[in-house]
């Protein structure tokens, strides 16, 4: 323990007067997480919608009012024909085209229906099956006001109703910054952990410091956790200040118990330090580690149900994410902070996870090769 508290001293030394180390420590969260969730926004706003209107009835302004009061739709464009609406989307101008036919009000009252033509740009598939949606459910609600206005209200016959009522449970409001915060904070720690441990040994290698560390009779598991027990401790510090920044800027309070948040946190951090660690050991000068951490980190953050849940993945996927641990600390902060989950709930992840981090750790001591 003497060996290693020495060692923790000399960690902990360099790793506080470094400025740059200080400021990925703990400026660069702080920014991330204030920004990100604010840009990281899945619903779709402001589809630019060009509109050819053949028709210049009252049921067509009615139903352009109503697209404009949606909230979703930019009217950038009211044309004549569609060859001219069509030029929009070619530059790139509109996302989306609205035709009117001739007639449109007269077929509805003489004829009860009446087509629309909409033509969707989906060069970007989800804006555009989100736009169509958005349109689609528009219309259709307008369609049913013009359909009851063509009912006389005495001929109405009472008949059975089906009421429908929805409740949204752990996000009440469907704010999608409590949804995206949790996991955006689970990533904060991976890449301050992850690349910082990664750096370590071959900062240690490039400096020529490691080979007088070699020629002394420290042990090898003792050197990597001396390594691995200072980013440990700080990436706690980080998430600690993740959740104040939460609390403080978006309101998110935690549903469940922080020991358990905690707990997670920490087993987590042991297996992508060693992970980080492990790598190290593997390379011989920064940019490598900085390269292949960088590979990975792309894994843990696309592949990990931050943006796209697993379930929703093709088979060969969900597999690779079973590997990727960062998957499973992103669940469990969901889970705590917004469902409350206890042990009980996340305690299949904390297993998988502390078997991540006995392998990684494992590993890295054994590569280790401490030559003088």
């Amino acid at each position: 323990m003497r060996t290693i508290g020495f060692l923790l001293q000399k960690e902990f030394r360099q790793i506080l007067r470094n400025r740059t180390i200080r400021g990925m420590i703990f400026i660069m969260p702080i920014i991330q997480l204030i920004v990100i969730p604010m840009a990281a926004d899945y619903e779709v706003k402001n589809i630019n919608l060009a509109i050819v209107d053949h028709d210049h009835s009252p049921y067509t302004k009615k139903l352009i009012l109503k697209i404009a009061a949606s909230g979703y739709f930019k009217l950038n464009k009211y044309s004549s024909s569609f060859k001219e609406a069509f030029t929009q989307i070619e530059t790139d101008k509109a996302d989306l085209i609205l035709e009117i036919p001739h007639g449109f009000e007269k077929n509805l009252i003489r004829e009860n229906e009446q087509n629309l033509f909409i033509a969707i740009n989906a060069i970007n598939g989800v804006k555009a099956s989100m736009g169509g949606a958005y349109i689609g459910n528009i219309i259709r609600s307008f369609n049913n006001e013009i359909r009851l206005e063509f009912i006389q209200p005495q001929k109405i016959a009472e008949v059975p109703a089906v009421e429908v009522v929805s409740s949204n449970w752990f996000n009440a409001e469907m704010n999608y910054h409590v949804f995206m915060v949790p996991g955006i904070l689970a990533i904060l720690v991976t890449m301050v952990g992850g690349f910082l441990s990664a750096l370590n040994i071959v900062k240690e290698k490039e400096a020529g410091t490691i080979e007088q560390i070699n020629v002394t009779p420290i042990r090898k598991h003792h050197f990597i956790i001396g390594k691995l027990i200072p980013f440990w401790v700080l990436g706690n510090i980080i998430f600690t200040i993740g959740l104040l920044i939460a609390w403080l800027i978006y309101g998110i309070v935690p549903q469940g118990n922080l020991a358990v948040l905690y707990t997670c946190t920490s087993v987590y951090l042991l297996a992508i330090l060693g992970f980080g660690l492990l790598i190290s050991t593997f390379c011989d000068t920064q940019q490598q580690a900085m390269l292949i951490m960088f590979f990975f980190m792309m894994i843990f953050i696309l592949m990990g149900g931050l943006y796209t849940t697993i379930e929703s993945m093709p088979n060969w996927a969900q597999t690779v994410a079973r590997f990727n641990p960062a998957s499973y600390l992103i669940e469990i902060v969901r889970m705590v902070i917004l469902k409350g989950s206890g042990f009980k709930d996340v305690m299949p992840h904390i297993i998988k996870l502390s078997l991540f981090a006995i392998i990684l750790n494992g590993w890295a001591i054994y590569n280790y090769k401490k030559t003088s």
